[in-house]
């Protein structure tokens, strides 16, 4: 009578295992050869007829960039292992998850999975992380946010975006215009990196400052050269 029960119980741990394996060899692969274009860029691309997207190594985007997206997004990037342990508390007190979500975590949401928000996608998203941060270098896990991440409609991407709103090469961006492309995110479609408003260009300035700080007490050091 339990024999049917120890089939399944057997096909279960084996399919889990088969998952796992497959997770973690695609993971290994992408830490040197670069992720295809999205599910989302997809989406977008269905929708808007194309997307603007060049990926450009990371020897190529300027260092101002990558201090900015961090400080912006997550400032404790180099001391954490995926999961920013403060910031979900903080979160969890305030009510919400504003703010909880970590590079790592938004880098496998963009290359592996969906947007929006279910318990689904949040599962993976738990399963992911670990394995992207235990593989790939922080350098390796900023390089591919800059390049996968949305700048505006249809925009995707450090090199698109520093063309697009400023007629330059992602390593010639200054450290003001990498604020502002910083200060877009998460709501590229209502900003605008090039005219910004009075409150982007505030949060620029501060991401500006931010960057600074990171760069002084060693919190910029895992993804520098």
């Amino acid at each position: 009578m339990l024999y049917p029960f120890r089939w399944i119980r057997r096909w279960v741990i084996r399919l889990a295992l088969i998952s796992i394996a497959v997770i973690l060899g695609v993971v290994a692969l992408h830490s040197v050869i670069n992720p295809p274009k999205t599910f989302y860029m997809r989406q977008e691309a269905k929708r808007l007829g194309s997307v603007d997207h060049i990926w450009v190594p990371m020897a190529e985007i300027a260092p101002a960039m990558a201090r900015s997206v961090v400080a912006a997004e997550d400032a404790n990037f180099c001391l954490h292992w995926g999961f920013d342990v403060d910031a979900i508390r903080a979160a969890l007190e305030e009510g919400s998850g504003r703010g909880a979500s970590t590079l790592s975590q938004q880098v496998v949401k963009n290359v592996y999975l969906w947007h929006g928000r279910n318990w689904a996608r949040k599962a993976l998203e738990a399963v992911i992380t670990p394995a992207v941060e235990a593989i790939w270098s922080k350098r390796r896990i900023i390089e591919v946010y800059l390049n996968v991440a949305e700048f505006d409609e249809g925009v995707f991407g450090v090199e698109a975006a520093s063309r697009h709103y400023f007629g330059v090469a992602p390593d010639r961006l200054s450290k003001l215009q990498a604020a502002r492309l910083a200060a877009v995110l998460p709501n590229p479609k209502a900003r605008s990196a090039s005219k910004p408003s009075a409150i982007i260009a505030r949060r620029a300035r501060l991401i500006m400052d931010g960057a600074q700080t990171i760069r002084r007490d060693g919190r910029a050091d895992c993804f520098e050269d």
